[in-house]
């Protein structure tokens, strides 16, 4: 098999960049003339290494180099396809009617138990059990929010059509999915997930139903416990999702992730949107900022004009901002970002519909919110955003204190959907520009033409405010903007 496998590899070496590759032509050439199948798995093993797509045909062709362009937004709906398998595992594991009965009331109760252990701190132990019911509740909500952070960087041209991926944590396999269905056809990836618990049986089988470009690998062991170290090959992509609060030193796992980077590579963490987990990673990300790790794979480049960044050192891309040189935050970090709902997924609908116990909370087993917090670290001083600000024109928020009751010109990132839930209330958004002590937020007291792009922007999008009023909050500690019919708010991204 060994002399086989450097023959196939040779003959496609040779023909990648002349014609399609078929197993049906090339095992003539391979001394033994093996079966046709023993050439096609193996040019299947090999395909990443070679960068070589297998197409419907049969036949393999090379991976284009150019970047996977940014996919469709929103994420409307969690796919059929993922659905139906999860129902079948669910099926083969509990009986055909898996949501009523004995095994409804079992699921119903997990899911119960489990949030809540989140919601008081504790540790959740990840059984067959809980296993399928995060994937009943957590999965469609996971898979939608990945799809939305990848935007940040598919937009910069920064997402690879081959990559290399490595998933700390996978959980039941929402980001996995999220990030296999955002690539086109025509991308090549080799995905190693971190799993150690039940979860990664129910992994195991959601990733069969991914394409055939699609090589994936589970490593049943813990994160801790997993050898960052022996695989000399870099990441293009670390995803961290929604385990950093779970970790006894999730810094430590954060500095290893990083150390497994490309020196052009993205790590993205992700955590839910509650107020505990969503500051921990915003601290975490402050905690490892501009820490000088070398990356795999040779010295990091300079990015995008910025010539004052070491080499390797750790860089915010996404959605934070770094506005002002020198600059960095010591708010609470509290952000997070909201999208529209998805659709109710089948599973959720059953399991919710044959609910008939006394401690039933109509909608409690629907899950279809999108609302997560995230970072994107890079290597290679690279951001998303990267303005320099004349301080002459532009007030720091840093500064703020100097500027209560004054009318200001100020430019910050928006970096929240309007927090208020009343109707009757004033839109009130969160904004940084990456150097306050405390919070700042934007409170429109009087909607106009002119304001609107705050409305409009984006989470994250950095916007300038002309004419805000500066006014402290005593009662939360806070600076309030107040942008009313004198101000003028426009788009700088």
């Amino acid at each position: 098999m060994t002399d086989h496998r450097e023959a196939v590899r040779s003959n496609a070496k040779y023909l990648r960049n002349v014609r399609p590759i078929d197993p049906e032509e090339i095992h003539e050439y391979v001394d033994g003339t093996p079966h046709p199948a023993v050439v096609r798995q193996l040019l299947r093993e090999e395909a990443f290494d070679l960068g070589l797509l297998e197409r419907a045909d049969g036949t393999f062709v090379p991976v284009a180099d150019d970047p996977v362009r940014p996919r469709e937004l929103p994420v409307e709906r969690f796919p059929a396809d993922y659905a139906n398998r999860l129902e079948e595992l669910l099926a083969d594991r509990y009986g055909p009617t898996w949501y009523d009965g004995a095994s409804g009331n079992l699921l119903r109760s997990t899911i119960r138990r489990f949030k809540a252990s989140y919601l008081e701190g504790r540790p959740v132990e990840y059984d067959d059990d809980v296993a399928a019911g995060y994937a009943i509740y957590h999965l469609p909500g996971y898979y939608a929010a990945v799809q939305y952070a990848l935007t940040d960087l598919a937009e910069r041209g920064l997402l690879g059509r081959r990559l290399r991926v490595l998933d700390v944590g996978a959980g039941v396999g929402g980001p996995a999915l999220g990030l296999c269905d955002y690539l086109p056809e025509d991308a090549l990836l080799e995905y190693h997930a971190v799993e150690p618990s039940a979860a990664a049986d129910v992994l195991e089988k959601l990733l069969a139903e991914t394409g055939r470009n699609v090589h994936p690998t589970i490593h049943r062991t813990t994160v801790e416990a997993f050898e960052f170290g022996t695989d000399d090959e870099p990441f293009d992509l670390v995803l961290v999702c929604n385990v950093l609060s779970e970790l006894e030193d999730p810094e430590a796992v954060l500095r290893s992730c990083l150390e497994t980077l490309a020196p052009d590579g993205s790590l993205l963490a992700m955590a839910p949107a509650d107020k505990h987990t969503s500051i921990q990673l915003r601290d975490l990300e402050r905690a490892v900022e501009g820490e000088r790790i070398a990356p795999r794979g040779g010295a990091a480049g300079a990015g995008d004009e910025t010539d004052e960044l070491e080499p390797g050192q750790v860089t915010i891309y996404s959605p934070a901002v770094r506005l002002w040189p020198g600059e960095t935050p010591a708010d609470r970090g509290w952000s997070f970002d909201v999208r529209p709902d998805l659709e109710v997924p089948p599973f959720q609908r059953r399991l919710e519909e044959a609910a008939a116990d006394a401690e039933h909370t109509p909608g409690e087993f629907r899950n279809v919110d999108v609302q997560f917090s995230y970072s994107i670290l890079r290597l290679d001083g690279t951001r998303r955003i990267d303005l320099e600000l004349d301080p002459g024109r532009w007030a720091k928020l840093a500064e703020m204190e100097r500027h209560v009751t004054n009318r200001i010109d100020l430019v910050a990132a928006k970096f929240s959907r309007s927090l208020t839930d009343n109707p009757d209330a004033n839109p009130l958004f969160k904004i940084t520009d990456g150097s306050e002590a405390v919070d700042h937020y934007a409170v429109v007291t009087n909607e106009t033409a002119l304001n609107r792009p705050l409305f409009e922007a984006d989470y994250g999008d950095v916007l300038a405010f002309e004419g805000a009023l500066a006014l402290w909050n005593d009662d939360e500690g806070a600076y309030n903007l107040v942008v009313d019919e004198e101000t003028v708010v426009d788009r700088l991204t």
